[in-house]
């Protein structure tokens, strides 16, 4: 017997439903991400690959960023400032628990931020707990942090990724199994592959829409693309191969979205090192570097030219460009002048980034206009951690700085760049005491303005976020105010 016209309709509209219901039901997602990290540790090291997985994840501060830039509550459900500018006291949301079933109290603050600014301590980040003179548990959810002055920026530096708070029970192991109070779990790490996180079945807040996300490392230009028109990759929220943006834009299967970030991408130079600690080598460089070819062939185009180390989106940014234009002559004049006429030969150490090994060969032909001689070395992310930010056995390297407002790292002594300048320590201490925010924006003006004269490094561009994804996923950061992908938002469209 046949089917009625009316029950194949009927079976039709019921597997449309199915169909329908099981694509609105998704709520697993892979992410494309460029470099895999070290470890999984945010206050245990400087590489934003480390929160580009776990932050707003799997780990939280007292305080969080939001995808505008702002600051937002997180562990702290409010918190209450002294009338002098020198004591925040803390209320922590309770209920709190690690994933591994401990309580988040009070004690697992004052450990964290004491573990944070010790005498030892191996955060990357150490600076931004300089302020702090004392960490007090009030009672289990109550805590109190007195400072040794006031300063404008303390909020903000508990909202970053190394600052987040650990239990003392798993800290020394969250570098290969991180355990923290996020609304995800780390579920395991298949080395040179990818990392999974699942969903967070006692989450203390809002429950998240993903159940597991995948975040697969993917630093080749081609095979990004591949991964994303293939299917394999969801959404690359930074995406390594601009020259291809304008083929995701004409599909309708797809969203760009292009918005800014925190990174100021440079050509790192090594301060301390003969030819580089000589200002007119330094400034020679800079004269010979034309940004806007850089930009062009390295980012098709996508970037904006900087002058000194800052976000041109920051209400105290200076336009700082024409310090040292593009001048090829005058480069080589300055070269002669430093007793190098006839130029000399140095290293060019770049890490996997496209705009990295893009950017460096351009550089590098750039220089060679001037006389001066690279020899490119290409070298995996681990190892320009260990030689070049650690050990600085380097003369010249390409990099995205990607931290918020990270001006103050031309003041740390120990810093790769190996700079030193009084007059620029000077000005962040002052920055670091100051809290009315007119004040704050001269001071970090002043501060662009001498590492721009010093040509520290050579200032190249601002990185632009190229993020391309499945249209149909939604929560997706625009810009990166901070290194992050967070997917505490994300969910697929219905």
């Amino acid at each position: 017997m046949k089917p009625s016209l009316k029950t194949f309709l009927a079976g039709a509209a019921f597997a449309l439903a199915l169909t329908t219901s099981a694509l609105a039901a998704r709520t697993d997602l892979t992410l494309g991400v460029a470099l895999e990290p070290p470890h999984l540790d945010p206050t245990a090291g400087a590489a934003a690959a480390i929160d580009e997985i776990v932050y707003a994840n799997i780990f939280e501060g007292l305080t969080r960023i939001g995808p505008d830039g702002s600051v937002r509550p997180a562990l702290a459900e409010s918190w209450t400032l002294s009338d002098d500018g020198l004591t925040y006291t803390f209320r922590l949301h309770d209920g709190v628990k690690f994933h591994d079933g401990t309580t988040l109290d009070a004690g697992d603050v004052v450990f964290s931020l004491d573990r944070a600014r010790a005498d030892d301590s191996t955060n990357a980040q150490k600076g931004l707990f300089a302020a702090i003179d004392e960490v007090e548990a009030v009672d289990d959810l109550t805590v109190r942090v007195t400072l040794k002055q006031p300063s404008g920026a303390f909020l903000w530096n508990m909202g970053w990724g190394d600052a987040v708070i650990v239990a003392p029970e798993s800290a020394e192991t969250n570098k290969e199994r991180p355990v923290g109070t996020g609304p995800f779990m780390f579920d395991g790490w298949a080395k040179g592959s990818a990392v999974t996180i699942v969903k967070n079945p006692d989450y203390w807040g809002d429950p998240v829409a993903l159940d597991k996300a995948t975040f697969r490392f993917i630093a080749d230009p081609a095979a990004a693309t591949a991964a994303l028109l293939a299917g394999d990759v969801h959404a690359f929220p930074n995406f390594p191969a601009p020259e291809a943006i304008p083929q995701f834009a004409a599909d309708p299967r797809f969203e760009v979205v292009i918005g800014s970030t925190e990174g100021e991408t440079i050509l790192a130079t090594n301060n301390g090192k003969p030819p580089f600690d000589d200002l007119k080598v330094r400034q020679a460089i800079a004269h010979a570097i034309d940004r806007q070819a850089i930009i062009d062939g390295a980012m098709f185009g996508l970037g904006t030219p900087i002058g000194s180390h800052f976000a041109p989106h920051h209400p105290a940014y200076v336009e700082l460009v024409e310090t040292y234009p593009y001048d090829p002559e005058r480069a080589k004049q300055l070269l002669a002048e430093a007793g190098y006429p006839d130029g000399f030969e140095a290293t060019l150490k770049l890490p996997p980034p496209s705009y990295a090994r893009r950017g460096g060969e351009i550089v590098a032909a750039q220089l060679r206009e001037i006389g001066i001689d690279l020899e490119i070395i290409p070298v995996e992310w681990a190892q320009w951690l260990d030689q070049v930010f650690k050990a600085k056995d380097y003369d010249l390297t390409i990099v995205s700085h990607t931290e918020p407002n990270d001006i103050g790292i031309y003041a740390r002594e120990d810093y790769y760049f190996d700079y030193h300048n009084k007059a620029f320590g000077e000005v962040m201490a002052e920055l670091d005491a100051t809290a009315d925010t007119d004040a704050r924006y001269a001071l970090m003006r002043k501060a662009q303005e001498i590492i721009a004269q010093d040509a520290v490094n050579g200032f190249l561009f601002q990185l632009a976020k190229h993020g391309i994804w499945d249209a149909r996923v939604e929560g997706l950061w625009a810009n990166a105010p901070v290194q992050a992908n967070d997917l505490t938002e994300v969910r697929w469209k219905e």
